[in-house]
């Protein structure tokens, strides 16, 4: 028997799976696809948070050494400047999703992880000892936990009986990656259906959208629907063919009721869908897993109990909901309709006032993201600055003492707090730091003398000087410090 099994290895699925294997759990990824290559390129882009979470565990060099860094996003047709942000990515990083997936997979395969391709998941039945995976080849495979990161028509959570809330599509799109006839060039338009464009990859493929006459049914599209839809907007099909890669999106936005029901949890896509419009979709995925994966190894090697996974439910369910009304806000501008273009217009007149547009570019990057811990420091329940400390050690940034995904406790009081500490369960580390502690949207906060940090990269405690709350907050998230099964 597995600990656990994750369904689907897309960028969700093999961040958690990265993430179970430094937390030294026994994870399979079973995979439908014969191959990791994905039929085109499919979505693309790397927000500042998400990019953060890579800096944590030491694989951010790989993604920025093959995307494009971006300092610019739009909120309708408003930029907003990421450049001011508090990180030290203060950018979108323009990779398409099958190189964020090929990276993904040289990282979990360094780690061990084992994946079993060509597997076909037909459901899950769970039981008081663990959940059996359906095969559609036959017979079933058994592991503690089981986490559908298998899309948005995700067949673990049907399985499972957890509904999906949220606004019915509206409006539908194709997207294909074709060849046209003659010269490739960029073509686009906005009307009352939506946006439109034809986008040369730069290797004679062409990226096309278009918004569809009437919503869509929930099936594959065809070539054929591709040429009307064009012929309908541009009078012309472009002599489209030879598709690499064609597929239909709505705006529906949707969320899981529950990301976790007993043994069974959802993680990206599977436990919400909504428009592409921003670019959040696959960030939004790998922040899941990275909240997911740390706990769910406490559980499973018995230093935590099983309540902890409730947490996790709470942090990303609240989370995912803001991103999605982001969507939908954002998707309201992408056609053209006097009524909506007004409200455009006017929002635009605040954003461009000096600093008013800063919450919103927090929100898309992920860096506002907080998680209620409680009354207490600005710091509680945020991600943890990857501040240039200075340690016994000598100098390092906080990011770098992430690396193993374990909980870090940094020490700048000095107030004997070592003597209630076991190394079993978490670093500690004395260190200095003399600048400010800036965070996005509050600006400067007041500098802790200790922070606990969660191996996600979130505050869990803030120390005082005294040291009190040090010792609930250990035993709430970081778990025994002997833990009845030991890593492997």
């Amino acid at each position: 028997m597995y600990d656990v099994a994750i369904v689907g290895s897309g960028p969700t699925g093999l961040m958690l799976a990265g993430e179970l294997r430094l937390a030294g759990v026994d994870v399979v990824l079973l995979e439908r696809r014969e191959s990791q290559e994905l039929a085109g390129s499919r979505g693309g882009g790397i927000h500042a948070r998400t990019l953060e979470l890579l800096d944590q565990r030491g694989i951010v060099d790989r993604f920025l050494a093959e995307g494009k860094t971006m300092t610019a996003a739009t909120f309708g047709n408003t930029p907003l400047d990421l450049g001011g942000l508090p990180t030290r990515h203060p950018y979108t990083l323009a990779l398409f999703q099958n190189h964020i997936e090929r990276l993904l997979l040289q990282w979990v395969e360094e780690l061990g992880v084992q994946v079993r391709r060509g597997v076909d998941v037909t459901g899950v039945a769970e039981d008081d000892g663990g959940v059996d995976v359906q095969l559609a080849a036959g017979g079933s495979l058994r592991a503690q936990y089981v986490v559908g990161a298998d899309g948005g028509r995700s067949t673990v959570r049907r399985s499972a009986g957890i509904a999906m809330m949220g606004p019915d599509a509206t409006r539908s799109s194709l997207i294909a990656e074709v060849k046209v006839a003659g010269e490739p060039e960029q073509q686009g338009k906005v009307d009352a259906r939506g946006i439109h464009g034809l986008y040369p990859m730069g290797d004679g493929t062409v990226r096309v959208v278009v918004t569809e006459a009437a919503l869509g049914p929930a099936t594959e599209p065809t070539l054929d629907d591709l040429r009307q839809a064009l012929n309908d907007v541009f009078g012309t099909d472009f002599g489209v063919h030879s598709p690499t890669w064609l597929s239909r999106f709505t705006d529906a936005t949707r969320q899981a009721e529950s990301y976790r029901k007993g043994r069974v949890l959802l993680a990206g896509d599977a436990a919400h869908v909504h428009s592409p419009t921003g670019g959040l979709g696959i960030g939004l995925g790998v922040q899941d897993a990275v909240n997911l994966g740390w706990k769910l190894g406490q559980v499973v090697r018995g230093s935590s109990g099983a309540e902890l996974l409730d947490s996790y439910h709470a942090e990303r369910h609240a989370a995912g909901e803001r991103a999605l009304k982001y969507t939908m806000a954002q998707s309201l501008f992408q056609k053209a309709d006097p009524r909506q273009e007004a409200l455009r217009d006017l929002l635009g007149e605040v954003l461009r006032v000096d600093g008013a547009g800063v919450p919103i570019a927090a929100l898309v990057t992920g860096l506002d993201v907080a998680y209620d811990l409680g009354p207490g420091h600005p710091l509680l329940g945020r991600r943890v600055p990857d501040l240039d400390i200075t340690t016994t050690e000598g100098p390092v940034r906080v990011f770098e003492l992430l690396h193993e995904a374990r909980p870090v406790l940094l020490d700048f009081g000095g107030h004997g707090l070592g003597a209630r500490l076991s190394s079993s369960r978490l670093r500690h580390v004395r260190a200095t730091y003399d600048g400010e502690w800036q965070l996005p949207v509050l600006g400067a906060v007041p500098a802790p003398t200790a922070v606990l940090v969660r191996p996600d990269g979130y505050v869990a405690w803030v120390g005082d000087g005294s040291g009190d709350g040090l010792a609930e907050a250990l035993d709430n998230w970081c778990g025994k410090a002997n833990p009845t099964r030991e890593q492997p």
